[in-house]
């Protein structure tokens, strides 16, 4: 296979068609893994236990950390490749993802083996009791050990977006997707495995997802040098400085979600049952947003080594212009299926009626939400990690739990979802105004923007006189 020499495309040319090209392809096969989670809840569904339903809700829950675990280092992955190519030096961005894949490899793994001996007490801190609790221990002890398979599938396909192979960052998920796709209705009625089925079809899709991704970024792209222990211990303190915030700025949304959950839990299972079918709804409605996010990271981190500034600001408004329009778009489609919605999953009582909820009131709020994500995506392709750190942080813990409680309080399950989301209006808002004063600053200021900064603390950096002015 020939290989071939990468140059920064994101440089040139329009930024919404960028911006529209990356989203497109990432969304397909983004949304080919939400399908297959859809799926799963599906076919469970068909099996008429709400016990089987909720469980998959409560594993879920924890499943979405881990998600969220990996994400955090892709994004610093695809964001030092991205910046190594856009300044010219393609071995430093080879050297760069060999060393992601090593650390994703091995953080992945301890995260594993810290979480196995505490699934059974996590569930019962999420409010899973009787069956409902031993059906989704038994599926996450299957699922877990493969998060190292999860991880470097999604840092491969996240390598392929630095480089701007849109396309082959979608087959990478979307074969992932196909192969789980395939399985779960074999497993789970073919071999009468139910949830047990759903676990396995979950590990050999991760297997294809990996497959996918190691022939496109390795055999295609060269993106990945051969690890070298000295680069790789040299290589942690660029990487850790923008994963670690990342990380914890994408756990706060799984923090936050868990939460939620455990509120709900007070409703009964039929509730949970909805928050399930709500949880798999979203990744569907919205993973266009959820692409998007991840999508304009390599165009932002191409313009950003490259000192095009004025791009950069451009690639912000025009992800927000896209959000806009596809959020409202979105809202308007699950208004009207709601009903299709409820009959896909057999729904009915308080189950049928938090959905419909969701779909007719809550799911506007998806406009300010994909706001955060936008305002995420440029702190952490800019060296302002920390910031998507406090805001995510902000938007789990005080745009929550004080608005989840209210919510409950007042208006039952109902009141809590829409309070979740109200917090979500809050701190988007917020997010965003703080990023369009990055931004503007670094315009400025072209000297804050030193590519080997990336990753820098903005809080340290900001006492040191360093950071955007803010004020």
């Amino acid at each position: 296979m020939t290989q071939t020499e990468d140059a920064a495309k994101f440089v040139e040319g329009s930024t919404m068609r960028h911006v529209i090209t990356m989203t497109a392809t990432a969304s397909v096969g983004l949304m080919a893994i939400f399908i297959v989670d859809f799926a799963n809840l599906f076919y469970i569904s068909l099996l008429g236990k709400a016990a089987l339903a909720a469980a998959i809700g409560y594993a879920g829950t924890v499943l979405f950390f881990n998600t969220a675990l990996c994400i955090g280092i892709t994004i610093a992955a695809a964001a030092l490749v991205s910046r190594a190519l856009g300044a010219g030096d393609r071995e430093r961005a080879r050297r760069m993802g060999a060393s992601a894949l090593v650390f994703m490899v091995l953080f992945s793994g301890l995260m594993v083996a810290i979480q196995l001996p505490l699934l059974d007490p996590i569930l019962g801190l999420l409010g899973a009791t009787g069956e409902t609790r031993s059906v989704a221990l038994g599926f996450l002890y299957i699922v877990v050990p493969s998060l190292p398979l999860l991880g470097l599938g999604m840092c491969l396909s996240g390598l392929l977006r630095a480089v701007g192979d849109a396309k082959r960052a979608m087959y990478v998920t979307l074969w992932g997707g196909l192969a789980s796709a395939v399985l779960d209705p074999i497993l789970i009625f073919g071999l009468d495995l139910e949830v047990t089925g759903a676990a396995i079809a979950t590990v050999l899709s991760r297997t294809a997802l990996v497959a996918a991704g190691w022939y496109g970024a390795i055999r295609i792209h060269n993106l990945v040098a051969r690890p070298r222990p000295g680069d790789v211990a040299e290589d942690m303190r660029p990487l850790l400085g923008i994963a670690v915030p990342a990380v914890l700025t994408n756990v706060a949304t799984p923090v936050g979600n868990a939460y939620m959950t455990a509120a709900l839990a007070d409703f009964g299972d039929e509730v949970i049952a909805a928050w399930a079918v709500i949880g798999r709804l979203i990744p569907i409605a919205f993973g266009t947003i959820f692409a998007l996010s991840g999508a304009i990271g390599p165009i932002m981190g191409q313009n950003f080594g490259a000192r095009r500034f004025d791009r950069v600001r451009q690639t912000l408004v025009d992800a927000l212009i896209f959000t806009s329009i596809y959020t409202l778009g979105v809202w308007t489609g699950l208004y009207l299926l709601q009903d299709a919605i409820v009959d896909l999953f057999s729904a009915s009582g308080r189950m049928a009626d938090l959905v419909r909820f969701f779909c007719t009131v809550v799911a506007v709020t998806w406009l300010f939400n994909g706001a955060l994500f936008v305002a995420n995506a440029a702190f952490n392709n800019l060296g302002f990690a920390t910031y998507s750190t406090v805001f995510n942080w902000g938007r789990a813990v005080l745009g929550t739990i004080p608005f989840v409680l209210a919510g409950a309080h007042y208006g039952g399950a109902e009141g809590a979802l829409l309070g979740q989301g109200l917090g979500g209006v809050v701190f988007g808002t917020a997010a965003m105004i703080v990023c369009f004063r990055v931004v503007a600053d670094l315009k400025i200021k072209p000297d804050l923007a030193r590519p080997e900064a990336v990753g820098q603390s903005a809080l340290s950096a900001f006492s040191s006189g360093k950071s955007a002015n803010l004020g």
